[in-house]
């Protein structure tokens, strides 16, 4: 068995000895230590305030924030870890692919949305769009390169005030898209024949790069020593066997607690949701002989949006997708979802409170019991995989929450409004940071982001200067270039370090439309 001392996935960004540990930590081992430098960032604990799919604001406690979700990712992940673990056929295997540590799957669950910004996906979506054609950032912004960021970069709780200093085995962990959007690596997985999950480019954006990233160009250094140790186990896209545990957590997480919360406050409809899957189950043979047109023409009509997932699936995933699998997992969802937890509606009682607990704790269970690991497997899909009936459950359960939440009007609604509120807010913070008058005012956090990202984009203007360039396809011409970039950069930094509230408080406080002068805005 390995020392620590001789281990070299315990590597520190620093190279600091990992054996012994710094003052302020009380953990022995490296790996311990890294999850509780996670736990105890600021950025952590802000998760608490930051949207999952809508606030909790009058909801008191029935909803996941990122917080909370973060919490039962690193439950699920380092569940599978010790039960991989447990399987002595598994240990050469695991050996040879790079190890899974329950420790370093925990922290790595605890870390992997530290980088959300506020309002959850609809707050990212908007941020990357600023961030590529307001500030011509080639990286845009993307929550997983985010979190990374965090960790390496921005927290200043670590012992040497620059990121947490985390070991290698754990940064690798993060890297759920192990590549940057455009440049590493070479090839990019992007222009595989079969990209992997994420890699592609979205339709709607030739050009633009992968839509899921793990890393922007400023922390290319480090991804490049925290995969180091993998170069020869692992393709360089593929994910570590850990940070597959810790994406397999994520899904399972996702897509049982976010019906809980839709179920508590009476979003999920029992009548919808089972007409949709009663209605496939009952003409799935009908519904699958309708040309593309006739089922686009019906989608409002119920069975009509499961049986175009099914033909997504059968696109994206064919490797995987069994249609007889698809047909008891959605006829497990029914039972258990629609005959069971949605056929009595939530009042808060104890009976509804245990029904709700029973169903997230029977549904885990027995997603996280049925996880594997493949020595080979397809580029879309990680070393950790679910076993095939609850690969179809997940696809079935994630299907009910897009349907029936994620596409309501009202939902669209209230984000449109949030994507007003982010939109002004960068705008009114650049202007800001402009203001050669004021500059000496700015809030000292986005002064020193400033000053990071400046020293960064520096470097990589005399370096790298290609992998600067924006939509224009030119590297940044000149000291004045480097500097707007990294003053875009700093501004998508600051709003993503936000709370939703403190986003909201800033932006009443910048626009004028609040007396207050002390308010939760100003404690960044």
């Amino acid at each position: 068995m390995q020392h620590e001392e001789d281990d070299p996935r315990t590597g520190r960004r620093s190279g600091a000895d990992s054996t012994t540990p710094v003052p302020s930590d009380l953990a022995t081992s490296p790996f311990r230590v890294d999850r509780d430098r996670v736990a105890g960032s600021p950025f952590f604990a802000r998760l608490g305030g930051v949207t999952q799919v809508i606030s909790s604001t009058g909801s008191g406690l029935l909803v996941h924030n990122r917080l909370t979700h973060s919490l039962k990712v690193a439950q699920a992940a380092r569940a599978i870890a010790e039960r991989l673990g447990a399987r002595p056929e598994l240990a050469g295997l695991l050996d040879k692919l790079g190890g899974c540590d329950p420790d370093v799957v925990e922290a790595a669950a605890l870390a992997h949305d530290l980088g959300h910004p506020p309002f959850g996906h609809l707050g990212e979506q908007v941020l990357d769009r600023l961030a590529r054609h307001r500030f011509d950032l080639s990286d845009g912004f993307e929550g997983n390169a985010q979190s990374f960021r965090i960790v390496t970069t921005t927290d200043v709780r670590g012992p040497a005030a620059l990121g947490l200093d985390l070991t290698v085995a754990v940064r690798a962990a993060m890297l759920k898209y192990p590549w940057t959007r455009l440049s590493y690596p070479l090839p990019h997985p992007k222009d595989l024949p079969a990209p992997p999950r994420g890699a592609a480019e979205p339709p709607d954006a030739p050009g633009t790069g992968a839509a899921k990233f793990s890393a922007y160009v400023t922390e290319l250094d480090d991804v490049t020593q925290s995969r180091a140790f993998y170069l020869d186990r692992l393709e360089p896209w593929q994910q570590t066997v850990e940070a597959s545990v810790m994406d397999t957590a994520d899904d399972i997480a996702y897509a049982i607690h976010d019906l809980e919360d839709f179920h508590r406050v009476g979003v999920l409809q029992h009548a919808a949701v089972s007409a949709e899957l009663n209605t496939w189950l009952d003409h799935a043979l009908e519904l699958a002989a309708l040309s593309g047109a006739d089922l686009a023409a019906q989608e409002r009509r119920p069975g009509r949006s499961l049986e175009a997932m099914r033909r997504r699936l059968h696109a994206k995933d064919s490797w995987a997708v069994d249609d007889g699998a698809f047909a008891q997992a959605v006829a497990k969802v029914r039972a258990e979802l629609v005959d069971g937890l949605l056929a009595v509606p939530f009042d808060g009682s104890v009976e509804a409170e245990q029904a709700v607990a029973a169903f997230s704790a029977r549904w885990t269970r027995r997603l996280v019991d049925s996880v594997g690991v493949v020595e080979a497997p397809t580029t879309r899909s990680g070393h950790v995989v679910l076993a095939v009936p609850q690969w179809h459950e997940v696809q079935v359960l994630k299907f009910v929450h897009r349907r029936f939440v994620l596409l309501r009007p009202d939902l669209a609604l209230h984000q449109r409004g949030q994507a007003r509120l982010l939109t002004a807010l960068v705008e009114a913070l650049e202007e800001w940071a402009t203001d050669r008058h004021e500059a000496g005012r700015l809030p000292r956090r986005l002064h020193d982001l400033i000053e990071l990202a400046t020293a960064e984009y520096t470097a990589i203007a005399r370096t790298e200067p290609a992998s600067l360039a924006g939509a224009t396809g030119d590297p940044p011409a000149g000291p004045d270039a480097v500097r707007a970039l990294a003053r875009g950069r700093a501004v998508i930094d600051f709003v993503a370090s936000l709370t939703d509230n403190q986003a909201a408080a800033l932006l009443d406080a910048l626009s004028g439309r609040t007396g207050q002068l002390w308010t939760d805005a100003f404690v960044l």
